[in-house]
């Protein structure tokens, strides 16, 4: 278990490590050494080591081994200027795809490269180019180990918290720390000492220098306690024998460096260094001990006890916890570095153990494992997922095998399976995972969309399988490799399609099954209404997340409005089908089969979405089980009716209750989100006396089963002050007059586009709407804002019920009434005809379809103590949502859908390329380019909309210094520079083919 209070001080992102020291003194209170530097002393000292210190800013592309992706910022110093070598942290340099920049003390900025990391200590070096520095003179920062010792007095120079450079003091107050334990499933440092000190460093300083007096490095900052000022530092023999290969390789900087061995053996076990009065009470012969004190130094405290040993390795069956090292090819070790130096020296080769078990005196030969061997240096990646053999680290710390396949990231195509972080595959597809070449070999077998079983095991409940089904979506799939001393190269790319199809159907076949019996006591509209029901998953691929969709996975209960032997369509709510581009899982009530469905229409206002599904699919058993429901859109429902509330639970059986409607006419009042994504508006809902809650959607019909309403889940925040807020969901019924007069379109042909639908092209509905958000207001209080008696008692007559006025709360941006209705505006009469009610809007508008007036709408409205004729413009909206999408360097632009227009700005430098999401890992979250803001410009270059912008970004180079002009919703304009890395983050388009009715992948741009 990791210590909570530990964390790794490296990044100012996410905190990190710690480091190891190995020919220590151990002496409990050695001698201080006389501390002679004075004040100048100092100065000197850091006059010649901070222009050596750099600020580095790494950006993990990938989560790989212990590291999640992201960016983050940390410290590094120059120790070989003439070959460019930076020192840092493991954690800084990263065990994965790293891209980095170093910024020295006079802001000259230059990349770095990966040139080793450490399997297990916490150190890695950065490479750079010499040349590059123009304007800065500075030497590099001598390392002496040696120097350590208690009461030393030292300086410790770097990025604290964020600080382009920070000086903290303190005094060496331990040599012999425990390696500090950061997390259970992360990175921890073991078989070393730390040295502690009081210097109290924070995030963003992971990798400073330790420094003495005289400017030497004499350790490394790794790590920190939270509640306390303590550091731990690394000791530097490890780091300075790396160095020394390292330099062997190559005598200057050089674009492509060989590859240097650097000599690391393992075991596989952890030991810890315990006192001779702990190792006693575990059976240390007191001969043992004697031998052990009279051998090493006169301040030796203990030995080396063995804490855990890892399956599958060297030592397994072999050595077991609570076993005493002794010696090891005839010598006493009681110390880490000597046992460490003994191995490295004798990788591949046997050495002989001799250890005591409780008082009994063993002999043990083992081979010593070359550590890279089992250090992953490739990875698959997979519609998301990033799947490598299971390092050392994770395996010590989950206990598992080296080499199994492990999932550092579970992606899309795992996470729709409920796949977590850190599980370890161990079949696909029914056969057996046991290394990343098996689970390679099986994807390219199994048929591109189909379902398969997986298994898998978690750490944190290893002692059983888990079973799942998984989807495989070869979507995005990469395969990469690398070496420890570099990046990661990738070796091949696009191994399938890059066409998103949608899932081939997995049926069961029931053996002549027919619908499952009514329940006794189900009422009539139960059983009239259950083989019309179904249950929805819905999964939002990552790449896909558009128009502000705030999960990647909805479910809920749809109801067939449509099934004939060529097409079936089922309505449903918009919190349920929130974007076009997704993958939606059917479950029939009527018949045990799921299907997959097509979304064919998103109303722009009402809260529903049309699927389509293919009736052919469900086999001759299921067609026939499944049938329409009766949509009964008239009478409309008043209060005091009586409805049935009907819909399915978890296990697809239906659920009823007999309720009454309470108010049949309520306005939703949902406000913006922080992130800006569909509400309903303009809308008027059901409200029902009692229900099942708000996870249990459905429909409401009489008591015949003829539907009425569906009752629908709708989305909306609830703010906590000005910097939390929650996500809050509550279901109403939506009448389905709305729904009937998109379905006859469909069914006999609409006058929009043409959509591909089972194989069949149909003309569309095209919804023609008036592009303004508005809300009630009482004819009492209209009076007192000027309304006369006699406009009152029109709208009175007009609706005795509602007894109310609609007044305009905000335009969309962009519409044709933008700029002539305004805020306040009252709307008493559309066409000469008083209207009181939304549905009133919605009945011109409609009826403009079928006349000559070009689509405008006279209206009357009050502004100000006057009342106005005026001329507005109405607007035609197709249901297929955002259809188009550009990732460049990570981010998501679209054009700004309809909540963000609700807002009521556009830039007028151009609005055609709104940032909807950005990833974690990516240029755009390096150097700050987030969501909620246009692009305008790009090198100076309008980007008015998608097109301009693409025409613009195909031309930049892969590593090209981009300047980008940005304007924020809050209308704040801002400039920013980013670097380009199409190796990792290539420019691609998605875009949905009516033609085809599939969404399909094109690069733009793209590393050769």
């Amino acid at each position: 278990m990791g210590d909570p209070l530990e964390s790794l001080g490296s990044e100012t992102e996410m905190g990190l490590k710690s480091t190891i020291n190995e020919d220590l003194c151990m002496e409990i209170d050695p001698p201080f050494k006389d501390n002679v530097a004075t004040a100048e002393d100092w100065r000197k000292a850091l006059q010649k080591v901070v222009p050596a210190v750099v600020v580095l800013r790494t950006t993990a592309c990938r989560a790989f081994d212990t590291e999640s992706a992201g960016a983050s910022s940390a410290t590094g110093f120059v120790v070989d200027k003439r070959r460019g070598i930076i020192l840092t942290n493991r954690h800084v340099v990263k065990p994965g795809p790293v891209v980095a920049e170093a910024m020295f003390l006079n802001r000259e900025e230059i990349t770095v490269h990966p040139l080793y990391r450490d399997p297990v200590h916490d150190f890695g070096f950065f490479r750079y180019d010499p040349d590059a520095i123009q304007f800065l003179d500075y030497e590099e920062i001598p390392l002496a180990p040696e120097a350590a010792c208690v009461g030393l007095e030292i300086r410790v120079i770097g990025n604290d918290s964020g600080e382009k450079v920070s000086i903290l003091a303190g005094t060496l107050a331990r040599l012999d720390r425990d390696a500090p334990q950061y997390a259970k499933d992360g990175y921890n440092d073991f078989n070393t000492f730390y040295i502690q000190a009081a210097s109290g460093t924070k995030g963003g300083s992971s990798g400073s220098p330790v420094i003495d007096w005289q400017g030497r490095a004499v350790a490394l900052n790794a790590g920190g306690r939270t509640t306390s000022a303590s550091a731990f530092f690394l000791p530097l023999e490890r780091v300075v024998r790396a160095l020394k290969f390292i330099q062997k390789g190559g005598e200057s900087y050089m674009s492509k460096w060989e590859a240097v061995s650097i000599p690391r053996g393992t075991l596989q076990v952890t030991f810890l260094h315990k006192g001779f009065d702990e190792i006693r009470r575990l059976g240390l012969q007191s001969e043992t001990e004697q031998m052990a004190r009279h051998a090493s130094a006169q301040s030796e405290t203990g030995m080396l006890v063995v804490d855990s040993v890892v399956p599958g390795g060297p030592a397994h069956n072999h050595l077991e916890p609570g076993d005493v090292l002794v010696r090891v090819n005839g010598e006493v070790i009681t110390q880490f570095l000597k046992l460490e130096t003994l191995l490295d020296d004798s990788v591949e080769q046997n050495i002989e153990l001799e250890i005591e078990r409780g008082s009994t005196p063993l002999s043990i030969r083992l081979m010593v494992q070359d550590l890279h061997s089992i250090t992953p240096a490739h990875f698959l990646e997979v519609s998301g997922a990033v799947i490598h053999p299971l390092s050392y680290q994770q395996a010590r710390n989950f206990r598992f095998q080296c080499g199994l396949v492990y999932v550092s990231e579970p992606g899309y195509i795992l996470s729709r399976a409920a796949v977590p972080r850190h599980a370890i595959i161990k079949k696909l597809a029914g056969e057996e995972i046991s290394k990343l070449e098996d689970l390679i070999s099986v994807l390219s077998k199994v048929p591109q969309g189909s379902r398969v079983p997986l298994e898998y095991i978690s750490y944190t409940d290893r002692h059983r399988k888990k079973f799942v089904l998984v989807t495989i979506d070869r979507h995005e799939c990469h395969y990469l490799n690398g070496t420890c001393t570099g990046s990661l190269n990738e070796t091949s790319q696009d191994m399938l399609e890059d066409t998103i199809t949608q899932e081939n159907a997995v049926s069961r076949d029931c053996k002549g099954a027919t619908a499952a019996a009514a329940v006794a006591n189900a009422s009539i509209a139960e059983r009239v209404i259950e083989p019309t029901l179904v249950m929805f998953e819905v999964h939002v691929p990552p790449s896909c997340m558009l128009d502000g969709v705030h999960s990647q996975h909805f479910s809920g209960t749809g109801v067939i409005i449509y099934h004939s032997h060529s097409m079936g369509l089922i309505a449903v709510g918009k919190n349920t089908v929130a974007v076009s581009a997704c993958d939606v899982i059917l479950s029939f009530a009527a018949y045990p089969i799921e299907i997959p469905g097509e979304v064919v229409f998103l109303h722009p206002v009402h809260n529903y979405a049309l699927v389509a599904y293919d009736p052919s699919a469900l086999g001759p058993v299921g067609v026939s089980a499944v049938h329409a429901a009766e949509l009964l859109p008239d009478p409309a429902l008043r209060r005091g009716d009586s409805v049935y509330l009907v819909g399915l639970n978890r296990s697809l059986q239906a659920t009823s209750r007999k309720s009454v409607v309470t108010n049949p006419c309520a306005t939703l009042k949902i406000g913006s989100a922080d992130c800006p994504r569909y509400r309903a508006t303009n809308m008027e809902v059901i409200e029902l006396d009692t229900d099942f809650g708000s996870a249990f959607s459905g429909v409401l019909t009489d008591e015949h089963g003829r539907v009425q309403a569906i009752w629908a889940s709708f989305s909306t925040q609830l703010k906590h002050g000005c910097n939390s807020s929650d996500d809050h969901h509550f279901v109403r019924g939506i009448p389905v007059y709305a729904i009937s007069q998109v379905l006859d379109s469909i069914i006999t042909g609409g006058n929009g586009p043409h959509l591909l639908i089972n194989g069949v092209k149909r003309s569309m509905p095209l919804v023609r709407i008036l592009e303004v958000e508005l809300f009630p207001t009482l004819l009492s209080k209209a009076r007192s804002f000027g309304l006369s008696d006699d406009w009152i008692q029109a709208l009175v007559k007009k609706d005795p019920v509602r007894r109310q006025v609609l007044r305009v709360k905000g335009c969309l941006a962009g519409s044709k009434a933008e700029n002539l209705l305004a805020q306040g505006d009252m709307v008493l009469a559309v066409n000469k005809e008083p209207v009181t009610c939304f549905r009133d809007i919605e009945n011109v508008c409609h009826a403009l379809d079928n006349g000559e007036n070009g689509g405008e709408l006279h209206m009357t409205i009050f502004r100000q103590g006057r009342e106005i004729d005026l001329v507005v413009g109405t607007d035609v909206r197709d249901g297929n949502g955002t259809t188009r999408v550009i990732n460049w360097c990570g981010c998501i632009v679209q054009d700004p859908h309809p909540a963000v227009r609700a807002l009521g700005f556009l830039p007028e430098e151009g609005h055609g390329v709104y940032v909807a999401r950005w990833c974690r890992g990516s240029p755009v979250h390096r150097y700050g380019l987030y969501a909620l803001q246009w692009i305008v410009e790009v090198n100076g270059k309008p980007t008015p909309d998608l097109d301009a912008f693409v025409n613009v970004t195909k031309e930049l180079e892969h590593g090209e210094f981009v300047r980008v002009r940005t304007i924020h919703l809050n209308s704040k304009p801002r400039v920013l520079t980013l670097k380009q890395d199409l190796h990792y983050w290539p420019t691609w388009e998605l875009r949905f083919d009516p033609e085809t009715a599939l969404w399909h992948r094109r690069t733009i741009k793209a590393l050769d």
